[in-house]
């Protein structure tokens, strides 16, 4: 599951492909989408929950609200039914994805940070990470990443800083079941389900406030 960017996706994996999976667009109801995706999910592929062995969560970048829906709720599965809970950085399910979708390398990845910023990664390939995800303003990157294909809502979002925009726009989570699937099977570690937030939550208590208290 992911809840790192606007998209709520769910996916069944079963180790080889995926067997069911679940998408909406919808910044602000991560919180009221992703359970009744997981049903959803679950009843498309005839199975209950305690049939699954393990947990995969997208970690980010994302925006603090949003993305610590779906980790808590990774959480949360894999306590009550005692399975491993993964990460994958959500930069890297994108990635993956448009390697499915024939994209090769090099090229760049781009999701909504808000506050007119985006997330943003290089890749060699759409298995290979150059460098550690980033939050830049587009026109600060626009010149580091002139040439390169960049896949995602973000290059979408700013078409004069990335002008060979490409899809998918939004991450899948059979993207990173798949993703998190192939580097188990090939004995590498994943991540630890904390979440990647690059920079301080949009919500802060405010600085200096006035405090009333009853006499």
């Amino acid at each position: 599951m992911d809840t790192a960017t606007p998209a709520v996706t769910v996916a069944l994996h079963d180790g080889a492909s995926v067997i069911a999976s679940s998408g909406q667009v919808d910044a602000r109801r991560h919180g009221e989408l992703l359970l009744p995706a997981v049903d959803r999910v679950l009843a498309e592929a005839g199975v209950k929950l305690d049939a699954v062995t393990g947990v995969v969560v997208g970690v980010g970048p994302g925006p603090y609200t949003g993305l610590r829906v779906g980790l808590v709720t990774a959480a949360t599965f894999g306590s009550a039914l005692a399975v491993p809970v993964h990460g994958i950085c959500t930069l890297d399910g994108l990635a993956y994805a448009a390697g499915q979708e024939g994209l090769e390398g090099p090229f760049a990845v781009a999701t909504d940070a808000r506050r007119k910023e985006v997330y943003w990664a290089r890749y060699e390939d759409a298995l290979t990470r150059t460098g550690d995800p980033a939050v830049d303003r587009p026109a600060d990157i626009a010149e580091a990443l002139a040439g390169l294909p960049v896949v995602g809502q973000g290059a979408v979002l700013y078409p004069d800083a990335f002008p060979d925009a490409r899809g998918p726009e939004h991450v899948a989570a059979g993207a990173l079941a798949a993703l998190a699937a192939e580097r188990l099977a090939a004995g590498q570690e994943l991540l630890e389900p904390q979440p990647l937030y690059l920079r301080r939550p949009d919500a802060q208590v405010p600085k200096n406030y006035k405090v009333v208290t009853p006499k």
